[in-house]
């Protein structure tokens, strides 16, 4: 979700669609350089969160030093909350021990919520997988994690080297649910309001979901859990177009050519097209527009 869900999609999802509490910022890496990059600067500015929405800071970081440089940046801002990404499963992050490459290293984590608790008053909340190798090594870190009063810990039922293969692990989930004290989040393939009833059977003592692809792929679908109900709303297909066109001038009028605005809203498409019926053909009129014109026929074509 990383170059998904910054403000340019955040704002027109809440405006359309809604049905989320909190919406977490792609997480900031500084990659030993203690400096914020525009593009996170950008995206965690008040004039850039839309009234009434909750946004939480992310980190990516396995260094105490930078976690507290972050944590004084976001606090400058006014956020008083910071989330640490312990879920990241692709190798390039996981093999620098960032990510859900770190999971296994209690000792690392325990040095860095150490300093951070000791040296800043930052609330601290986490993102996890199971492990990298194996689903125990997340119970290797919670006795860690339950000297420090992290906030809540949101969790992916996979481990790392699964990426997004491969079904949830449920009953993994579960040993967490009996070995933290922390309240969790549950995250992973909630894709349906069938699916999301089904985890609840499940799991009756959580009462915090994570999503991300399903909400991405389905937009209403988060409305709808909460609605409890499985019909889209009457003006479904209004919505959404008010949406795209909406995300569509967002990503126009801030990356460099309009080229690179059709290609980032073709990778939304691979996930938007599972809504609509026979969207092969359409979405390879998109890959294939050059021109505002080309793209902006492609997809009225199909939401028509």
């Amino acid at each position: 979700m990383q170059s998904f869900t910054d403000y340019r999609f955040r704002n027109p999802f809440y405006k359309y669609f809604g049905g989320i509490d909190t919406y977490y910022a792609p997480y900031i890496r500084l990659n030993g350089k203690l400096d914020i990059k525009p593009v996170y600067d950008r995206d965690l500015q008040a004039k850039n969160i839309a009234s009434g929405m909750e946004v939480i800071p992310q980190i990516m970081t396995n260094s105490a030093d930078e976690f507290l440089f972050v944590s004084n940046y976001v606090q400058s801002l006014g956020y008083t909350e910071l989330n640490w990404n312990l879920g990241c499963p692709y190798p390039m992050v996981t093999n620098k021990g960032l990510g859900s490459g770190l999971i296994c290293e209690p000792v690392k984590i325990d040095e860095i919520l150490n300093r951070v608790h000791n040296e800043s008053d930052i609330t601290v909340s986490m993102k996890m997988r199971m492990g990298y190798d194996h689903p125990e090594e997340i119970l290797g870190a919670f006795p860690i994690l339950a000297k420090y009063p992290i906030k809540n810990i949101g969790i992916h039922a996979r481990i790392g080297k699964q990426l997004y293969k491969g079904g949830v692990d449920l009953d993994a989930f579960e040993k967490c649910v009996e070995n933290s004290p922390h309240t969790l989040y549950y995250n992973g393939d909630i894709t349906s309001v069938a699916v999301f009833n089904e985890l609840t059977d499940r799991f009756p003592t959580i009462n915090h979901w994570m999503i991300g692809r399903g909400l991405i792929a389905d937009p209403f679908l988060p409305q709808m859990i909460k609605d409890n109900t499985t019909d889209y709303p009457e003006n479904k297909l209004m919505a959404f177009k008010g949406f795209h066109d909406e995300l569509f001038d967002n990503f126009l009028g801030s990356l460099s050519n309009d080229r690179q605005a059709i290609q980032k809203m073709y990778s939304y498409w691979e996930y938007f097209g599972s809504l609509f019926d026979d969207s092969k053909r359409a979405m390879k009129k998109m890959k294939k527009a050059k021109t505002i014109v080309e793209y902006m026929d492609a997809a009225e074509s199909l939401i028509d």
